[in-house]
């Protein structure tokens, strides 16, 4: 990095979750009793739950709690009792703001940054649409200024988050006065559908609700616990346009995700990762549990240890994938771990795959603690 560049970083970060929480196995047998009539589903169903990685999760839907038989998200319904996409985005309207205003909240009092200073918002979302959106939401509850550049970043799957990092590190590195508040808010609970197929049951296996939050700017003398951002990265892999395809239905969204994606992963990873291993295996590995069969092949194509993916296993077995949201849940995760052992600095790579398929990569460095000199650096840019 240039001497005089300034230091931009995450300044602080929060998460949420819902009130609901589901615990994988019992969510399993009300799911296998709901498949009745669907055998061989059933059976399926039961060993795709207890192999994908997730003891728990949250909803904000307390029917997904309900019996088999009350339940109007599980097979075994008629049409007319399946909630329409209409009734699951109203749910979205009524419960994304909330949850996101919470993280945004904790973001910033983690970064002890004034709302006042926020330049750029950017909201983030796959699971829900509504107009005026989030981002309006947030400027007047949290008591933003009218004035701030407000950038939706909707129906980018869960690379988003990552992508909305990357983005918020160009802003603040091209103009050193801007800080930037990310808000991420995924509901993916509310598009399970009442279907039999492995398909449906695939993606209603691991896929949770969340909200996570940060806070961008440039690192001043005296911030601890940061992690510095530095140039993103993006590339559409080879051969995945039909691997991720998320689309509106009548009930909801439709996802089709398939078991092939952390095998195309592994085949052509390496290319968009080698200007990040160019000087050696990172130590750091922030990597978005988007199902553990991409945190397996991660692994065995870098050699990572388990401690070096604890962080992405642990998000998922306590969360699930969380869309667009999780990626910070891991950064969360990870610099709790580095601060409570007292770590120095260390440098990594934070990466998420969308549909398309497609790759975002940031690099990381845990910093402890912003030494002087940084302030002085970063005085010339203000």
């Amino acid at each position: 990095m240039n001497e005089s560049s300034p230091i931009v970083a995450i300044l602080g970060i929060g998460t949420a979750v819902p009130a609901y929480r589901l615990d994988q196995a019992d969510t399993a047998k009300r799911l296998a009793e709901g498949l009745a009539d669907h055998p061989d589903s059933a059976r399926w169903s039961k060993r795709i739950f207890k192999q994908c990685g997730v003891d728990t999760r949250y909803t904000c839907e307390p029917n997904l709690l309900e019996s088999a038989d009350r339940c109007r998200y599980y097979p075994g319904r008629s049409a007319e009792d399946v909630p329409s996409t209409a009734e699951r985005m109203a749910v979205y309207k009524r419960e994304s703001v909330p949850l996101g205003l919470k993280a945004a909240k904790q973001a910033l009092a983690d970064g002890q940054v004034d709302r006042s200073d926020i330049t750029h918002l950017i909201t983030v979302s796959c699971t829900g649409q509504f107009l005026p959106g989030m981002d309006a939401a947030l400027v007047r509850e949290l008591g933003l200024s009218v004035t701030v550049n407000r950038i939706p970043l909707t129906f980018l799957g869960c690379a988003a988050g990552l992508k909305a990092v990357g983005l918020a590190q160009q802003i603040v590195a091209d103009h050193p006065s801007g800080c930037v508040l990310i808000v991420c808010v995924e509901l993916c609970t509310l598009h399970i559908q009442p279907s039999a197929t492995r398909e449906a049951l695939f993606g209603a296996s691991f896929f949770g609700d969340g909200a996570s939050a940060c806070v961008v700017g440039v690192a001043g003398e005296g911030r601890r616990g940061l992690f510095q951002l530095s140039r993103p990265y993006s590339a559409l892999l080879p051969g995945g346009a039909e691997e991720m395809v998320w689309e509106v239905g009548n009930n909801g969204f439709d996802l089709y995700l398939s078991t092939g994606i952390p095998k195309l992963i592994g085949q052509f990873i390496a290319e968009p990762l080698a200007p990040f291993v160019a000087g050696g295996k990172p130590e750091l590995w922030a990597i978005h549990p988007g199902g553990k069969g991409i945190i397996d092949t991660m692994e065995d194509l870098f050699g990572l240890t388990q401690e070096q993916t604890r962080a992405c296993r642990a998000v998922l077995r306590d969360y699930g994938n969380m869309s667009s949201a999780t990626i910070l849940f891991v950064l969360e995760d990870m610099r709790r771990e580095l601060a409570s052992r007292g770590s120095g600095p260390v440098g990594g790579v934070a990466l998420a795959f969308g549909p398309g398929l497609s790759c975002e990569l940031v690099g990381i460095e845990y910093v402890p603690s912003v030494p002087l000199q940084a302030q002085a650096r970063d005085e010339a840019y203000v």
